[in-house]
C-alpha cells in the first residue's frame, strides 16, 4: 500500500525493531534486500546507498516509501528482541543546562509503568502530526526511576526550542521505546568508546552500567567536541576516572587553539584514537555521534585491525 511514511518508521510503529541507526540515509544500517514490491525515494537515492548496492536490489528503509506491498530480507537482530517496545506517557521532571546548547532532561514515567532497556538504546518522543524526535537514554537500566536525555538545541526546532524557552518542567509527553541495536555486548575485551558531541549520552549509559556494576575491564573514552565547553560533563567523567583506575579519558577539541588540560588533545577524535593505537584488533569499539564521525571511523578503523563484528556505532543527526 502506498504511504508517505518511511518504511522504517512504519515498521517501528508496528513494533518491528529492524536494524537502523541514523535515520537520515547516511550510515546504511537499515539496508535490506527488496525481494518484491516497489519503493520510491522522495528526496532522491540516499548517500548511504552505493550504485552497486542499489543495482543488487538493496534499499534503505529510513528513506524509502512503499508504493506497493513489499517483501524484504532483513538481518536478524540479536540481544534486543526480548525488550518490549512500549508507548507511554511521562512528565518532564527536571531540566538542567549542561552547555549553552545542550539540556539535560529527566523524564518521569507513571508509577505503575517501567521501561526495560539495555545500555545504549534510545527512545522517541512523539509529537503532534505524527512527528518523532529520537534521543539516546543516558541513564543506565539499574537507575531508571528517571530517564535521562541530552538534548541539543536546534535553532527553529519546534521541540528543542521549547525546552530552552519557557519552563517546561511538569509538561506531559508521550514516548516510545526502547529502540535501537546499539547496546553493550558482554565480554572480556578492552573497550574504546568514542563520542561526538551528544553522542556521549548512550556511552554514559554504558559507562555507568560498567563502572557501577563492578565490571572491571580497561576502558578508554574519547570525547570529540569543538571546544572545551562542549565536553559538557567533563568534571563527571574526570571524577569517574579518579575512582575507577581502569577508565582513561581523552577530550579531543577540533576548534580549540591550545590544550589547556593534560587530558585535552587538539584535532579530530578518530585521528586521536588512531594516533594512540597502532593496532585496534584487541578492542571492542563503541562510537556514537554525527554521520561524518561514523563514516570516518568505518572507513579507517578496519585498516587498523578492528573486526567488523566488534565495531558498534550509533549514527544520528540532531532532531529539532
Amino acid at each position: 500500500m502506498a504511504s508517505d511514511r518511511p518504511i522504517l518508521e512504519a515498521a517501528l510503529t508496528a513494533g518491528l525493531n529492524l536494524p537502523h541507526s541514523c535515520k537520515s540515509g547516511h550510515c546504511s544500517s537499515c539496508r535490506v534486500r527488496l525481494r518484491a514490491g516497489e519503493i520510491e525515494y522522495p528526496n532522491g537515492v540516499p548517500l548511504g546507498l552505493t550504485a552497486q548496492e542499489a543495482q543488487a536490489g538493496n534499499i534503505l528503509l529510513c528513506q524509502a516509501r512503499a508504493r506497493s506491498d513489499l517483501i524484504v530480507e532483513a538481518r536478524l537482530i540479536a540481544n534486543v528482541t526480548d525488550v518490549e517496545i512500549k508507548t507511554l506517557p511521562c512528565r518532564i521532571a527536571q531540566l538542567t543546562p549542561l552547555a549553552p546548547d545542550v539540556m539535560q532532561v529527566f523524564l518521569r514515567l507513571p508509577a505503575v509503568e517501567a521501561l526495560r532497556f539495555q545500555p545504549g538504546q534510545y527512545l522517541d518522543i512523539l509529537l503532534n502530526g505524527g512527528r518523532r524526535r529520537s534521543f539516546s537514554i543516558a541513564s543506565p537500566p539499574h537507575d531508571s526511576e528517571l530517564l535521562e536525555l541530552h538534548v541539543r538545541r536546534v535553532p527553529g526546532g519546534a521541540f528543542t526550542d521549547g525546552l530552552f524557552g519557557a519552563p517546561a518542567v511538569g509538561s506531559l509527553l508521550r514516548i516510545e521505546g526502547p529502540i535501537g541495536q546499539f547496546v553493550y555486548q558482554e565480554n572480556s575485551s578492552p573497550l574504546l568508546m568514542i563520542a561526538g558531541g551528544t553522542g556521549f549520552a548512550p556511552l554514559k549509559s554504558m559507562l555507568r552500567h560498567l563502572l557501577e556494576g563492578g565490571i572491571d575491564k580497561p576502558i578508554h573514552l574519547y570525547w570529540g567536541a569543538r571546544r572545551a565547553q562542549d565536553v559538557y560533563e567533563e568534571k563527571l567523567v574526570l571524577g569517574w576516572a579518579r575512582r575507577h583506575p581502569q577508565l582513561r579519558f581523552t577530550a579531543v577539541l577540533s576548534e580549540a587553539t591550545e590544550a589547556k588540560a593534560p587530558h585535552h588533545r587538539l584535532g579530530w577524535v578518530h585521528e586521536a584514537v588512531l594516533a594512540d593505537h597502532a593496532s585496534l584488533e584487541p578492542f571492542d569499539v563503541y562510537t556514537a555521534g554525527p554521520p561524518a564521525l561514523i563514516e570516518a571511523i568505518r572507513a579507517s578503523f578496519p585498516h587498523r585491525g578492528v573486526r567488523q563484528d566488534r565495531l558498534f556505532f550509533d549514527s544520528f543527526d540532531y532532531g529539532s
